[in-house]
């Protein structure tokens, strides 16, 4: 085993790519987590090893080519989530992670908080915001009555794999967040939309792997598609209704002014390396 992490290592410098992805592709080949890698010393036999070399190969190279590593596996992780990902549904970011701390804590701080609360998920993509909201909101005695809106098929094929995994009543609509759910009235809305600008360069792995149609917001600023969503959000809150969205650390401004017309309490929160990448506000 530690003869092919040291390769993989090796390969994996050359090419800039993480170490720890070695490790990830090799504990799913082995259906183990990356920690018992070091953790245990498998024995393996002559015919066992040759077939984990020649299959551990072929996935090193894969990630060579620059496919993601949650692509290859998968899987991909989220808080306290494993989410089913595949070609076609945007892998789930850590700092989307900070959106879920922020719903959790509005509906934890309600005055009505043994109230339901309705929350829907626009873009909801793999799931990964709206399922996180749910469980955890569970766990806090929460009650939340989720809807998660999906304009892509491809998309919300993961998104209902995920939802059944983890055996939760979350409605999903396949259809665009403009003309979703209408004469619906929801206590909150979270959105991940496309933001970033057409031609803003990303690195070949998202570029060549992940859809275009859930990473680009739009030509110039990105801000076409994340407009788009403010406004849909303005139409689904009951008034005083909360909203939080992400976007692009260039558009904190842009979006407080979109978002001005609908909205007060408008908020910009930053992410663990202080880039202004949030934004939250109330139904006027």
């Amino acid at each position: 085993m530690k003869e092919l992490l040291r390769a993989a290592f090796s390969q994996f410098e050359k090419n800039q790519i993480a170490a720890v992805d070695a490790e990830l592709l090799l504990a799913h080949l082995l259906g183990i987590s990356r920690k018992q890698i070091h953790a245990q010393d498998l024995e393996l036999a002559d015919e066992d090893r040759e077939k984990l070399a020649s299959e551990y190969s072929d996935l090193i190279n894969q990630r060579l080519l620059g496919r993601p590593v949650q692509y290859i596996t998968g899987s991909a992780a989220f808080r306290y989530l494993d989410l089913e990902v595949g070609e076609g549904v945007l892998i789930p970011r850590p700092e989307s992670e900070l959106i879920v701390d922020r719903v959790i804590g509005y509906l934890n701080s309600a005055d009505d908080k043994d109230l339901a609360k309705s929350v829907i998920d626009l873009g909801a993509g793999s799931g990964a915001l709206s399922i996180a909201i749910s469980t955890e909101a569970a766990l806090k005695g929460l009650k939340v009555s989720m809807v998660a809106v999906e304009k892509s098929a491809e998309a919300a094929a993961w998104l209902n794999k995920n939802i059944a995994k983890y055996d939760l009543p979350i409605r999903v609509v396949i259809e665009d967040v403009v003309t979703a759910l209408p004469d619906v009235k929801a206590d909150l809305v979270v959105a991940n939309p496309p933001y970033i600008p057409n031609d803003e360069k990303l690195p070949i792995e998202v570029a060549n792997y992940e859809p275009e149609i859930a990473l680009r917001g739009g030509p110039v600023d990105g801000m076409q598609i994340p407009k788009l969503f403010i406004d849909s959000a303005a139409r689904l809150l009951k008034l005083g209704g909360f909203f939080i969205m992400e976007h692009h650390e260039m558009q904190s401004n842009l979006v407080k002014n979109a978002m001005a017309e609908s909205f007060n309490s408008i908020q910009t929160h930053s992410d663990l390396t202080g880039r202004d990448r949030f934004t939250s506000a109330r139904r006027k």
